[in-house]
């Protein structure tokens, strides 16, 4: 069963960097992509980045290429979010989850996700 929990976040200043962790306790998603979503105050859950399982093939949300990697480390059960440049509009609860279905295409979607962790926050002051 995959069991995702999140951790790395923190208030930051614009321009530094993080890195957030997706553990999964359950051991289980190590054949399934796995999407990083954030959600910021009053606003809908937005898809940030995506790995397929065997990390051949990454996806981005377009204001984030270029400062965000996304990789995984599928022996520690663990996928990576590097975030550099951090802006002030990057603030949200940034949460990972597994896809649905085995075969993913890079849907952006949260309804093709499952088994969200509680999420980890990020802020980022100006």
């Amino acid at each position: 069963q995959v069991q995702l929990v999140e951790s790395g976040g923190g208030l930051v200043q614009a321009g530094d960097s993080l890195r957030l962790s997706c553990l999964d306790s359950g051991r289980a998603f190590s054949r399934y992509a796995v999407g990083w979503f954030r959600q910021a105050p009053g606003k809908e859950r937005e898809f940030v980045a995506a790995i397929m399982w065997s990390g051949g093939s990454t996806y981005y949300l377009d204001s984030v290429k270029g400062r965000f990697t996304i990789s995984r480390d599928n022996a520690k059960h663990t996928v990576y979010l590097q975030m550099n440049n951090l802006k002030p509009e990057d603030t949200a609860v940034y949460s990972c989850a597994a896809a649905t279905r085995m075969v993913y295409t890079g849907s952006h979607d949260p309804a093709d996700f499952r088994s969200w962790g509680q999420g980890t926050q990020v802020t980022v002051s100006s």
